[in-house]
């Protein structure tokens, strides 16, 4: 059964766009960084991008990117679980349009292992969906605008300037390219608070049967 749920579609609908909003402000509420429009669609085209280079049809590729843009809505609920009440939401929306079950399964499965304390890579879509997710660290992500009230998690996301995922030349491994200002925050406390999404990284990688390798400040750390 052919779908005409698209991501286009998706990113437009209004009920969406309204529980990404809400899912934020309440994000926000208990401090944490920013989970709306900017993460959520990062993510959708990271793991597009994931499955476009390892071969994966068009079809696959669109699936992945609406599970991106809808992976974090769980968060209007509680942040606790999101992950599994964010992919019983999808899973109302997407049945409303009519989608295909096989669809449905596919991205709500990936929304339901995305979060590093339950997730695994069960498929191409969940696996490129942790490898876009975890990936996206950033400082625009802080909201805190006061750098002598910084918690660790403020700090170590605003000293990454820039971060960047991709496939080696060799198509042996993922890379993630980090650009980390060391007077802000320490590489050891990068990995003290990311450590785990970064091994949920290296298993994701492997399900292409892949490596996953950090470059941080050019130098190879993992």
């Amino acid at each position: 059964m052919a779908s005409n749920v698209t991501y286009a579609y998706i990113r437009r609908d209004p009920d969406i766009m309204e529980y990404i909003r809400r899912a934020d402000k309440a994000l926000e509420a208990i401090g944490y960084t920013e989970h709306s429009f900017a993460h959520v669609e990062k993510t959708a085209h990271t793991a597009a991008m994931v499955l476009e280079e390892t071969g994966y049809d068009e079809r696959t590729v669109e699936l992945a990117k609406i599970a991106g843009f809808l992976h974090d809505i769980g968060n209007v609920i509680n942040r606790a679980d999101h992950a599994q009440s964010g992919a019983v939401m999808a899973f109302r929306i997407l049945d409303r349009l009519n989608m295909p079950v096989s669809e449905i399964c596919s991205i709500i499965s990936a929304i339901g292992n995305h979060d590093e304390r339950t997730a695994q890579p069960v498929d191409a879509i969940a696996a490129a969906l942790i490898l876009a997710d975890k990936s996206d660290v950033r400082r625009s992500r802080v909201r805190n605008t006061s750098l002598t009230s910084f918690d660790i998690h403020d700090r170590v996301n605003y000293a990454v300037t820039s971060s960047k995922l991709s496939l080696s030349e060799d198509k042996k491994s993922f890379v993630l390219e980090l650009t980390i200002d060391t007077e802000i925050s320490s590489v050891l406390e990068y990995f003290e608070i990311f450590m785990e999404r970064m091994l949920l990284c290296k298993r994701a990688a492997l399900f292409f049967d892949k490596s996953f390798k950090i470059y941080m400040n050019d130098s190879i750390i993992l």
